[in-house]
């Protein structure tokens, strides 16, 4: 992408974000540099591929009346709670769903021509929040090579093919994927699409790829299903935190893979025994882990995942008996 073309776009993006009401494809043409250099056709093309490329980033643009009363003049718009994805730790939290602005920008706020857009709406009359500047100001970097070929794939809509390695695991395996959408979530990068091998939607971290990402010959041979929300897929399909902490106690000599996550703690603990502080999301993943090591790892806190332990060890006993 050019720098011209991706100026045009934060443009674009940054004029319907700020604008309180719904700005009518002429209002946007006279702001935008580019729109205004082009003729009435080519300004169409333009502002069409425009607009699609935005939405295939997730960005949600709206369609409306610029007079409500009358309804005779569409507009466009973009609505900041739509805009914003939650939970995000980025400060601002907004900016990590920009995929664009994070990877061309990192002043988006201080361009020139931003500015004079800014200026132009205010002198156009159009009521503007400046505030909502803040979301594409970003200040997270996307340095991993795959950045580059998943977005050059969404926004042709071309099939790639690309080697990945699961969390822990040194095997790295072949996967096919038809990406919707590069995302960023709890500051990783993400790329999600339709998975070809397993049919279902999935969800890969960037910087577990492994190698290059090849992309198919043939372009625009998929679409992205109608209604599809990148940001409720992520949040859905992304891995949850390990932001809560329980105490266990775990064999000595054994246990390997849960004390990779876990901490030693002060306490009472049997000869031949460690106490670690573990680190979990779910207590339900936490107590299967525990099971999975047998009589070497013992749960004691918090009561939770000792429950979910003593449901699962109860239901076994059940099925055996």
């Amino acid at each position: 992408m050019t720098a011209r073309k991706s100026e045009r776009l934060l443009n674009l993006l940054i004029t319907l974000l700020v604008a309180r009401t719904y700005v009518a494809k002429a209002r946007i043409r006279e702001v935008i540099e580019d729109y205004q250099d082009a003729n009435d056709e080519a300004f169409e093309k333009m502002f069409e591929r425009d607009k699609e490329e935005l939405r295939s980033l997730g960005i949600p643009i709206e369609v409306g009346h610029v007079d409500r009363a009358f309804e005779d003049e569409p507009g466009y718009r973009i609505e900041r709670s739509a805009f914003e994805l939650p939970e995000i730790d980025l400060e601002p939290e907004e900016a990590a769903v920009i995929g664009l602005a994070a990877r061309v920008w990192q002043h988006a706020g201080l361009a020139s021509a931003t500015s004079d857009a800014l200026v132009k709406l205010k002198a156009a009359g159009v009521s503007v929040d400046r505030a909502a500047l803040d979301m594409v100001q970003p200040q997270l970097t996307a340095e991993e090579p795959a950045f580059e070929p998943f977005w050059e794939a969404t926004r042709t809509r071309t099939a790639v093919t690309f080697g990945y390695r699961r969390n822990n695991e040194a095997e790295v395996i072949t996967r096919h994927l038809q990406p919707w959408g590069v995302v960023s979530y709890r500051g990783r990068w993400y790329v999600v699409g339709h998975d070809t091998d397993r049919e279902a939607t999935r969800l890969f971290r960037l910087s577990r790829v492994e190698g290059p990402v090849t992309l198919a010959r043939r372009r625009g041979t998929y679409d992205v299903p109608e209604g599809t929300d990148l940001r409720a897929v992520t949040s859905t399909l992304a891995p949850a935190r390990a932001d809560r902490t329980g105490v266990v106690l775990v064999r000595q000599g054994a246990g390997f893979g849960l004390r990779r996550h876990s901490d030693p703690v002060e306490g009472d603990a049997p000869e031949g025994w460690d106490r670690l502080a573990v680190r979990y999301a779910a207590a339900g993943s936490l107590a299967d882990e525990i099971l999975g090591y047998g009589a070497d790892v013992v749960a004691l806190e918090p009561p939770e995942v000792h429950g979910e332990v003593v449901a699962r060890l109860r239901a076994l006993a059940e099925v055996a008996s």
